[in-house]
């Protein structure tokens, strides 16, 4: 049996990991379709797409890439309306508090990394209030190369001075558990979050394991609530 690894320090993937945002992400959508008489998508369509930001929203609601010439004008105005309404329905996921207080009592640094952009991470976070609470911020535009490429988890090791084989970064989509891998880092699959549509089913993924609740995280750190 290989031992467990030592794990000084957490990263999280925004979206689908610690915040459920599909409300209001798919409202924005939806929001968008009927300005162009499109009927509405219903939430459980839209959640395996929220991953994927506006580009899998607007293919999903749409069906136009971001090659087709419409693509630039729809994201704009999706951005704009989801801008409007970031944190209406956004919530963190359930027990997710739970184990941030766990984290903070045992002096345990945790940081995000999203490929959201700052222009929308940095309000969202503030308004989730984690602002005063969170070691790091690696937005989409931090790096100058997002998920999947290791370069935003490497910064986030930099900034919370621990070797990336000492971290564990937790996400829900494939483009999180390849940085992980890149990175030389843990990766722990968020199983309550939106998973994706992509082309490699959840459990193929170069992932050290599946948590089916963020409390099962704290297994790993062999702490308790």
């Amino acid at each position: 049996m290989l031992p467990t690894p030592i794990i000084r320090g957490v990263l999280f993937d925004l979206d689908g990991t610690l915040a459920d945002s599909a409300p209001d992400l798919g409202g924005a959508l939806n929001q968008l379709c009927q300005r162009y008489q499109r009927s509405p998508l219903s939430l459980p369509l839209l959640r395996p797409f929220v991953s994927q930001g506006a580009r899998g929203l607007i293919q999903r609601g749409f069906g136009i890439t971001p090659q087709d010439p419409f693509y630039d004008e729809l994201r704009d105005e999706f951005l704009e309306l989801y801008e409007a309404r970031l944190c209406q329905e956004t919530r963190l996921f359930s027990g997710i508090p739970s184990v941030l207080d766990t984290l903070d009592i045992h002096h345990i640094p945790w940081g995000i990394i999203t490929n959201k952009v700052t222009r929308f991470t940095a309000p969202l976070v503030q308004l989730l209030q984690l602002q005063d609470r969170v070691a790091c911020v690696i937005s989409g535009d931090t790096c100058s190369r997002p998920k999947p490429f290791p370069d935003p988890l490497l910064a986030a090791a930099e900034i919370l001075r621990l070797p990336p084989s000492e971290l564990v970064y937790v996400g829900d989509d494939e483009r999180d558990m390849l940085a992980a891998q890149a990175a030389g880092m843990l990766g722990l699959v968020a199983g309550w979050g939106y998973l994706g549509e992509g082309l490699s089913p959840p459990q193929s993924w170069p992932a050290l394991g599946w948590l089916t609740q963020p409390d099962a995280l704290l297994d790993h750190l062999q702490l308790s609530l």
